[in-house]
Formats: C-alpha cells, structure tokens, sequence
C-alpha cells in the first residue's frame, strides 16, 4: 500500500512557484543562500520544499530583518525570507489569490492583478474634483500590528484548507533575526517583504475598513493602495465625523491612526475658493493641491491636481547624484544612456502622467551631471562651461532621442536652457 502525504500539493505548484520567485530575484534570507545559489541544486531543493510541505513538517526559518531607512528620519523594517521560504509563499499565494480577488472592493488597487497606481491616481483626481473634502488617512505601523487572530479568522471566511491555514499561522509566528543574530519573536504583525504579506494585508483591511465603510458610510468614495487610504466626502462636517469614527474602528481592530500625518483636506479651485489652513495631501508619490491649469477655450484656471510629490523629486535627484557622472570618464555618452535610461524611462512613465511639467527642473538635473561628465572627459570644455553647454546642445540635437527625457525636456523645438 503506497503511503499518500497529508497534504496533496502538486509538485507543479513548487516548480511554478519557484519561477515566479526566480522572476522577482530579491536579496538572501538568513542562510545567505542566493536564487543563483538555490537554483545550482534546484531539483533536490524543490523536491525537499515540496516534500516538507506535502507532509506538513515544513517550518519557515526566521525572516532577516532589514531597516530601510525613512524620509522623515525613521526607519521602516522589511522582514527578507529565504530563497526557499519565498517559493513556500508563493504556493500559498497563488492557492489564495484566485478566492480572494472576486471579492476584493472595486476601489482597492494595491498588489492587485490588473490594477495600478496609477489606475488608483486617475480615480482619486477624478473625485477630488467632485467631492470638496478628502480624509487622507495614515496607519501608524500598520504592517507590524495587524492582528495575527482577527487574519486568520478573515483568512477562514475563504478557506478550510488545512495547509494553507497552518503555514499562514506559521508565517505570522515566525520570529525576525537582527543583524547580530538575535531573534525578536512576533505575536502580530506580518513581515513587509514577505510573498504572501501584501495579499494577507489587503484581506485584513478588506474587512476592517472595505467592507465596513460601505456598511457605515456608503455614500463616501475611497481609493485604498495597501495602506495607503484616502475618502471623499462633501462637507467639513462629513469628514470630520468619518475621521471620528475610522479612529473608533481601527482602534476595535488593534491599529491606530497616526494623529499627525492623517488629515482632512480641503480641495481648492477656482470654484471652491474658500480658505482652509490644510489644502494639499500626498497619495501614492504624487501631492494633490490646487494648481495653475489651462482650462477649455484657453482660459487659465485654478484646479485641484495631482503633480511628482516633492519628497518623489528629492528621492530622484539623490538616485541621480549616486550615479556618480563624474567617476564616469572612461564611459562614452551612449555608455551611459543604456545604464540610465531605464531609470529615467521609469520616472517619466510614472510620474509623467499628471502634470508632467513638475518633473522637468529635476529632469534637467540630469544633464546639468552631463555637462560636468563633459568637461572632464574632454580636455576642451574642462575651463569652459559656456562651451560644456553649446557641446549638449548640440548632442541634444543631432540625437533628439539618446536620453530618455531629452524628447519630453526639448521636443518640438523647445531649446536646451540653462543647466
């Protein structure tokens, strides 16, 4: 009599696991072990995984816990499993997406399959100008204190899969090592950087803020990213009353909103032209507030818009200044156009689709660093800044399209500029 596992897994499921994972790269866990490193023995590697899982043995090894550090002076924690523990994952996210995503709200857009950002910008500015108020809500530590009972409880409402349960309830409890090898043990919380933490935190937030708004507050529009959140509401008095009771709510469920960074706006134009100490908010990298816009007939205006964040544009010019042009000599220019373009193309994709005029002084940036790369690479121009200048210039024009944001900074004539 062959002896089945407790657990029927396919093995497909670990192989195409794994090529996801393989797909995402990312950085080793706490065995040092790299996808290159897992890969060199990857049919005795997957069949072990495999056959842990399948027999319910499989024990996730700590997460590595890494500090990125914050804007504001903070630091956030991003929790890194290992190669294998990625693809274990990546099992149960793929057995779990297909039953989760027909009910996930229309307007929950994070870490969702055909859903954007961006899709998530377009609505918000579209409601911003048909709704006077927007609450911007902030979660203090959302990801660090959800609590483990209540998602597995609204993991339960979708699944009685024994596995899938019991490798989750691992997954929370696993402990993070710190950089001197000691381990922090967790009774909430679900590691940012894990496979399965950001479908496990869109559930969480489904119920305790999804599906509650639209039983609480059903006239009031909201565009949710993860744990980035921000309503619609009419009046003052609206939003106050919802920013009330969504501290009430949060508070049921073990979060908090954060007193300073949640807010309510108040969204100025030309037709809403009351004053109101609080009159932008930041979404998603891009800051809302009213704005100079051309309007129909060629009339100007004040509208209420979405432009690059300033802190997005300060993260931009840092990453430009790390490429380092000025160690750079021994490149040529098309050299580095093939190493920064995909930057630059990724910038402009993304940040280029509200008011893209706010990126081009940062933008310009970038061939300012050119323009020195040029006087030291070329003895003529090294006491000749006019000269640097011209020679861009002239780059610029014989070859409109070598830099990714040469099109958008000088097409249709517009001339190079100070830089």
């Amino acid at each position: 009599m062959i002896k089945t596992k407790p657990f029927d897994i396919p093995k497909r499921e670990v192989w195409d696991a794994f090529k996801r994972v393989k797909a995402n790269q990312g950085a080793a866990g706490v065995d040092g072990q790299s996808i290159q490193d897992f890969e060199d023995r990857l049919a005795g590697n997957l069949y072990k995984l495999w056959n842990r899982l399948s027999s319910g043995s499989y024990m996730p090894p700590p997460v590595r816990r890494v500090d990125i550090p914050k804007d504001n002076g903070g630091t956030r924690s991003l929790g890194i499993p290992t190669v294998a523990d990625r693809v274990a994952q990546e099992v149960v996210r793929r057995y779990l997406e297909p039953l989760l995503e027909p009910k996930f709200h229309q307007d929950s857009y994070g870490y969702r399959p055909g859903r954007s950002a961006i899709d998530a910008l377009r609505v918000a500015r579209q409601r911003c100008w048909r709704y006077d108020w927007v609450v911007d809500l902030d979660i203090k530590g959302f990801f660090d204190n959800i609590d483990h009972e209540l998602l597995l409880r609204a993991v339960r409402k979708h699944t009685k899969c024994p596995w899938v349960l019991l490798y989750i309830d691992r997954w929370l409890k696993a402990p993070a090592m710190l950089l001197d090898g000691s381990l922090v043990q967790r009774d909430k919380g679900t590691p940012q950087g894990g496979v399965v933490s950001p479908l496990l935190a869109n559930l969480f937030l489904h119920y305790v803020f999804d599906i509650w708004l639209k039983k609480e507050f059903s006239d009031v529009p909201f565009e949710r990213y993860a744990d980035d959140i921000i309503c619609h509401c009419r009046t003052e008095r609206d939003a106050e009353a919802l920013h009330n009771a969504l501290e009430r709510r949060f508070a049921e469920c073990g979060l908090m909103l954060h007193p300073e960074k949640t807010k309510i706006v108040y969204c100025k134009d030309t037709n809403r032209p009351a004053d109101y100490p609080k009159q932008q908010f930041d979404f998603l990298g891009y800051t809302f507030r009213p704005r100079l816009a051309k309007w129909r007939g060629e009339k100007f205006g004040v509208s209420f818009l979405p432009a690059a964040s300033p802190k997005a544009l300060k993260a931009i010019r840092r990453t430009v200044r790390g490429w380092s042009f000025q160690t750079r000599s021994d490149k040529s220019l098309d050299d580095l156009a093939r190493m920064f373009n995909p930057y630059i193309r990724g910038w402009i994709n993304y940040y280029g689709q509200f008011y893209k005029s706010a990126l081009y002084e940062t933008l310009r940036r970038i061939d300012a660093h050119i323009v020195r790369w040029a006087q030291r690479k070329f003895k003529r121009l090294r006491q000749q800044p006019k000269g640097a200048r011209t020679w861009l210039a002239n780059v610029v024009r014989s070859s409109p399209t070598l830099f990714a944001h040469w099109p958008l900074l000088y097409g249709n004539g517009r001339t190079l500029g100070a830089v």
